[in-house]
C-alpha cells in the first residue's frame, strides 16, 4: 500500500440523514482503502440532477446516511493492495461508471457499462461531495494536464454522457445535428458536436438564448417557443440526429418529425413522462428512438482528451463544500450557468 499521507485523521463530507432531508457537514473517520481500491483527496465535484434521485431516494436501496456526487476530480492520496498502474499523486477523475463486477453476462462480453452490479459514487459507496473518497481502481481515468479539476469533474458525467452519444451515432462530420435543450448538458453537447465537424443546431425556449448558443459553436439557432421546431429543422435539411438533453418529453416528441432519413432521437434528458410517437414516424424514414448511457472510465478519458485537444469546457461556478445546499439548490432551480463544481480548497 502506498500513501501520500500518514496517520488516523477524520474528513469534512456533506451527509444527507434521511430521504429528502437537508445537508449537514460532518467529520468521518478516514479509512485505508481496501485491496483493489485507491482513496482519492477530492478537489472538485459536480453538483448533477441526478444526485436528486439519490437525496430523494428516488433509486432503490440508497443508503442513508448519504453522500453523494459522481462527478469526481482529485489526486490519488493512497493506493490499495493489488492495484496496479495507479500511484499516490496520480490526477484523477471517476464519474457515473464507478467500477463493475467482471463477471455478470454484459462484463464478460466487454459491456462494462451496461454491467448489472454497476456501482455509482454515491450509490454504491460514498461519492465526492467530501474531502476524501475511496473508489475502485476500475473506475479511475486519468485527467489530462491541460484540464484544472473543476473543469474535469463535470466531463465524468455530462461529459462522457454527450460525447459520447455523438461519436457513436448516426451522424458523420457535415451532417446537421440539433442539441435539444442547452444546459447541463446541452452546453457541452453543443461543443462536442461543433467539435467533431457536424453542422450544429442548438435548440433552446427564448430569443435570448441564441448569442450564447453562436458562443458555444452553433450554427443554427432555433426558439423552440417562436415556432414548429420540426418545420425548422426540416428547412436546413433535416437532422441526422437530435441529441435530447432537456428532460421535457414534449419537447423531444415535437422533434421527431425534424429527423431526416435514417435519423435518430437519442434520449439523455431523464424524466418519466412517455415520449409521443406513432409508427408511421419512424417506418418510412428509417427513424430511430433510443437511450444512450453514460461511458466507462476509458470513456471519460478519452472525453476529457477530446476536450483538452479542441478547447471544450464545462462552464462552471463553483462553491466550497460548506455551501452544499446553496450549490445543490442553485443546480435544483435550473439557474446554474451551467455546471454546479464543490471545492474542497485543494
Amino acid at each position: 500500500m502506498t500513501s501520500t499521507t500518514s496517520g488516523p485523521r477524520t474528513y469534512r463530507a456533506a451527509q444527507v440523514g434521511t430521504a429528502g432531508g437537508p445537508f449537514g457537514i460532518v467529520e468521518r473517520e478516514l479509512a485505508e482503502p481496501q485491496p483493489g481500491h485507491v482513496r482519492v483527496a477530492v478537489e472538485a465535484c459536480g453538483v448533477c440532477r441526478s444526485d436528486s434521485g439519490f437525496v430523494n431516494a428516488g433509486f432503490p436501496d440508497v443508503p442513508f446516511p448519504l453522500v453523494t456526487g459522481h462527478e469526481i476530480a482529485g489526486r490519488i492520496d493512497v493506493v490499495g493492495d493489488g492495484v496496479e498502474d495507479w500511484n499516490a499523486g496520480d490526477r484523477v477523475a471517476i464519474g457515473w461508471f464507478g467500477g463493475n463486477c467482471g463477471t455478470c453476462g454484459p462484463c464478460r462480453a466487454g459491456d462494462f457499462i451496461h454491467c448489472t452490479r454497476m456501482q455509482v459514487p454515491g450509490w454504491a459507496y460514498p461519492g465526492g461531495y467530501a474531502e476524501y473518497t475511496t473508489v475502485p481502481a476500475s473506475a479511475l481515468a486519468r485527467i489530462p494536464d491541460e484540464l484544472s479539476a473543476v473543469e474535469a469533474a463535470p466531463m465524468g458525467c455530462a461529459g462522457v454522457t454527450t460525447f459520447n452519444s455523438l461519436r457513436h451515432s448516426a451522424a458523420r462530420p457535415g451532417d446537421l445535428v440539433a442539441v435539444l435543450g442547452i444546459g447541463g448538458l446541452g452546453h457541452l453537447g453543443v461543443q462536442f458536436a461543433n467539435k467533431l465537424g457536424f453542422e450544429t443546431v442548438a435548440v433552446a425556449r427564448g430569443a435570448d438564448k441564441a448569442g450564447t448558443a453562436e458562443r458555444l459553436g452553433a450554427h443554427h439557432y432555433i426558439d423552440s417557443s417562436a415556432g414548429d421546431v420540426a418545420a425548422e429543422l426540416q428547412a436546413l435539411g433535416g437532422a441526422k440526429v437530435v441529441l435530447a438533453t432537456a428532460a421535457s418529453s414534449e419537447a423531444m416528441t415535437a422533434a421527431i418529425d425534424g429527423l431526416g432519413n435514417g435519423g435518430e432521437l437519442i434520449v439523455l434528458g431523464a424524466t418519466p413522462e412517455p415520449i409521443q410517437v406513432s409508427p408511421f414516424q419512424l417506418i418510412a424514414n428509417s427513424r430511430t428512438v433510443h437511450g444512450h448511457p453514460s461511458g466507462t472510465a476509458s470513456e471519460v478519458e478519452e472525453t476529457m482528451r477530446f476536450a483538452a485537444l479542441t478547447g471544450v469546457r464545462a462552464l462552471t461556478e463553483t462553491r466550497p463544500l460548506e455551501d452544499v445546499a446553496a450549490a445543490y439548490d442553485r443546480m435544483m432551480s435550473g439557474q446554474a450557468r451551467y455546471r454546479m463544481v464543490l471545492t474542497t480548497g485543494r
